[in-house]
């Protein structure tokens, strides 16, 4: 089998909420999604999707994943998609870094070998653990008594675990993360998500200023020995996310005890190959995950649930279904949630048929 066309689409994806904020000000209205679709010579399609959180957020962007694929694309013709490992070299051979630009690719490779084995994809990346798994919910960056209010909007829809946006002037974040706890009830989970927004004096104002409620501390400062300085200055459980970029920082954390928790983004490590190795790595560790990416739709959703399913549960912090957060729908049979919980697809592959009208004309071609 062998890689005959790879083409590219844009699928801008509003937000239901209308706009989404986080630390530093930045916010995005409407996401730009890249839909990468990977044909073979027996005419079977696997699809894959990149959706970076705006240009400012970790070393990505949107058009970069369309040019990079069109770098790409013309070297990984005539290859096997269903050999990932070496398909992966492949690609790192050709491209140093960029990992965003290769996560697509992988993620529609493993959708084809899913449809060759004829098994869903948990099944082929550790087996499927329990009937479904818990999700959190982000909570855009917004006054106390508002981002309180949401808490409460999406607890009554099922949710138990909340990711706070912080980042913010600190005393404010204090108030959130106070109002936010006064909503909740036992077995709840609340992150403080300030997305490197502290500088590590504010952000030990905040963790003191909340020294006596259950929350989670994620990711305070923009560098892993700020965040490392902090951690030890707490004793409060800890996340690491952005810092988290690869098999050796994960290794470098673990000897410095600096993280309960990591949150995995599939397209910030390269795609399904790369992400699936380092969840390994932190299930022989013992290291706690949240399995999800940058952003996306109905295909990250789909990718993002078939990684989350084959996690052991014990280790499974929590998940996400972006595709509750946007208003396109751009696949069937993409995992929808229950309450605060989801399953990935039983089907084959991805399990996901995409929605050709939404996705429009490939803005690139690869033959």
């Amino acid at each position: 089998m062998k890689i005959e066309r790879i083409a590219t689409y844009r699928v801008d994806t509003p937000l239901v909420e209308g706009r989404y904020h986080w630390s530093g000000g930045k916010s995005v209205e409407v996401f730009d999604a890249t839909i990468v679709e990977v044909v073979t010579d027996h005419g079977i399609a696997g699809y894959g999707e990149v959706c970076p959180l705006g240009p400012c957020y970790l070393p990505a962007y949107a058009a970069g994943v369309r040019g990079g694929v069109a770098e790409l694309g013309p070297l990984l013709l005539g290859e096997d998609p269903t050999q990932i490992d070496r398909l992966n070299r492949v690609m790192d051979a050709a491209m140093k870094g960029h990992p965003y630009v290769k996560s697509g690719i992988d993620i529609a490779c493993w959708d084809i070998l899913g449809q060759v084995a004829k098994l869903p994809l948990c099944h082929l990346l550790g087996g499927r653990y329990g009937e479904d798994f818990v999700l959190y919910r982000a909570i855009s960056q917004d006054t106390p008594e508002r981002m309180a209010e949401m808490v409460a909007k999406y607890r009554g829809e099922g949710y138990r675990r909340f990711q706070l946006k912080a980042g913010g002037e600190a005393s404010v974040d204090i108030e959130r993360i106070r109002a936010a706890a006064r909503v909740l009830s036992p077995g709840d989970k609340l992150v403080a998500d300030a997305n490197t927004g502290w500088l590590t004096h504010d952000a030990l104002r905040v963790v003191r200023g909340v020294a006596d409620l259950d929350v989670y501390i994620e990711q305070p400062c923009a560098t892993y020995e700020e965040c490392l300085a902090i951690r030890r200055a707490t004793n409060h459980p800890f996340i690491l996310d952005e810092s988290i970029d690869g098999i050796d920082k994960l290794i470098r954390g673990r000897v410095d005890l600096a993280m309960d928790v990591v949150n995995l983004k599939i397209s910030k490590l390269g795609g399904l190959t790369k992400t699936r190795r380092v969840r390994d790595l932190c299930v022989e560790l013992g290291i706690a995950m949240t399995i999800e990416d940058s952003w996306g739709g109905d295909i990250a959703t789909a990718a993002i649930a078939h990684l989350a399913h084959s996690t052991p549960t014990e280790l499974l912090f929590s998940s996400t279904d972006f595709n509750s957060y946007v208003t396109v729908s751009t696949a069937k049979g993409a995992p929808r949630r229950t309450g605060g919980r989801l399953a990935a697809s039983t089907l084959p592959g991805l399990g996901i048929e995409p929605i050709r009208e939404a996705l429009g004309r490939p803005t690139q071609e690869i033959f």
